[in-house]
């Protein structure tokens, strides 16, 4: 079975603040409250090819697991997949400007489970889906409260 969970919110900050803020992967551990730790493992800035490792906690597990950026166009999108790790997964962030002045931020995790991952995806993607819409209402917590001005 196919995991894929598509969560969004609207954060009232333009969207080069609110996508500047989110692909700058350093910042993840502020924002996402599962993972735990980020290396690069490779050479800074981000683009196409760029590799990071995270540590995360999830389902009561520690997961570790090294990114590659796939597509990257700032300010619209950026598409990371799993290299290496217990679950095969792609993720996206996309920002669009929303109706109200701001930003619709949308947070998109896929991936086929094998093996005994494969058993449990109803309730990893139920967890995932907890866990994005918690990371997506971190993150424009810390954004409307913040003064960037990007």
């Amino acid at each position: 079975m196919d995991v894929d969970v598509v969560t969004e919110i609207d954060i009232a900050r333009p969207r080069a603040v609110v996508a500047e803020y989110a692909s700058d992967l350093d910042n993840t551990t502020e924002w996402y409250t599962n993972i735990e730790r980020v290396d690069w493992k490779s050479p800074k800035p981000l683009r196409v090819g760029s590799q990071v490792a995270f540590v995360a906690r999830f389902l009561g597990r520690r997961l570790a697991y090294t990114y590659e950026v796939r597509d990257w166009v700032p300010r619209e999108r950026l598409v990371m997949s799993t290299t290496d790790g217990p679950f095969p997964m792609e993720t996206t962030y996309e920002w669009h400007d929303s109706p109200s002045g701001g930003t619709t931020m949308v947070l998109r995790n896929r991936g086929t489970p094998a093996g005994f991952s494969n058993v449990a995806a109803p309730v990893m993607a139920g967890a995932m889906r907890r866990a994005n819409r918690k990371d997506l209402a971190r993150i424009k917590a810390i954004l409307e409260a913040s003064d960037l001005t990007r």
